[in-house]
């Protein structure tokens, strides 16, 4: 019997996950069908889910946090985010994931050692990331636009500023957590800011894949090396494939059968 998977947001049209997901499926034999899935109202996340008779979904902005609410049991790292990108139906509870944070390390090891890092942006990928980054021994600083989200990341120990507190320092990578450039020019904080940070760092990484950003434009026009979201994407798409499948497959395995849709990207 095929079993069926979604990935829920708003904005979703733009995602390349039924792509991944569906090669991988065909590639190893597995009976799975994978579409995307406009959500509105974030409320409405675990009633879609069962309507659409799912095995499991992933969560994309803004509803992440809906997604942890969804969840009858959250992996502890799931839960001390307040994030959930990756939901699986087992014995009619839902079980939540965050393969966002694994997902993006896994593609940052490519680039070369990483010791420092500023995070923009405050919701759940930043949280996600800035946590998992510090517990693989990397400093992580946080800067957001306004302080109402920045109180999660300042109990949490983590050195956080909003845009008027910020003063750029050195920083091995700039990374962008915010959906400034997704559907619109926007940078993810102001060109002044934004300058004075990449001038110092060594490299600059959007989540947002698929397209050059505003934020990837301006670190193209510094000269500086930067790369778009497309690495992570397979990285957590990989580890999310794994919790779809219930383990069935190595890593490696699904990896092999899902890297080629970069190819088609």
């Amino acid at each position: 019997m095929r079993q069926l998977f979604a990935i829920f947001g708003n904005p979703v049209h733009h995602s390349k996950s039924p792509l991944m997901h569906n090669l991988a499926f065909k590639t190893l034999g597995y009976p799975g069908c994978y579409n995307r899935w406009l959500i509105e109202e974030g409320e409405r996340l675990r009633e879609t889910f069962f309507a659409l008779r799912l095995k499991g979904a992933n969560i994309t902005v803004p509803h992440k946090e809906w997604a942890l609410k969804a969840a009858d049991v959250a992996e502890p790292f799931a839960a001390e985010v307040r994030a959930v990108n990756t939901l699986v139906l087992r014995e009619g509870k839902l079980f939540g994931y965050n393969t966002d944070a694994p997902g993006f390390y896994r593609a940052l090891q490519k680039l070369g050692r990483v010791e420092t890092a500023l995070v923009m942006g405050a919701g759940g990928t930043a949280r996600a990331l800035s946590l998992y980054l510090r517990k693989q021994g990397i400093d992580v600083e946080v800067v957001n636009r306004s302080a109402g989200r920045l109180e999660w990341f300042q109990k949490e120990g983590f050195i956080s500023h909003t845009w008027e507190g910020f003063r750029a320092g050195k920083h091995d990578v700039v990374i962008n957590t915010t959906s400034a450039g997704l559907t619109d020019d926007a940078l993810p904080m102001p060109k002044n800011l934004l300058d004075a940070a990449l001038a110092k760092a060594r490299f600059a990484v959007d989540v947002i894949y698929g397209k050059e950003t505003p934020f990837l434009k301006e670190a193209k026009r510094l000269r500086l090396p930067h790369f778009d979201g497309t690495e992570m994407l397979l990285q957590q798409g990989i580890i999310a494939f794994d919790h779809f499948t219930d383990y069935r497959y190595s890593l490696d395995e699904i990896e092999e059968a899902m890297r080629s849709f970069l190819k088609l990207c």
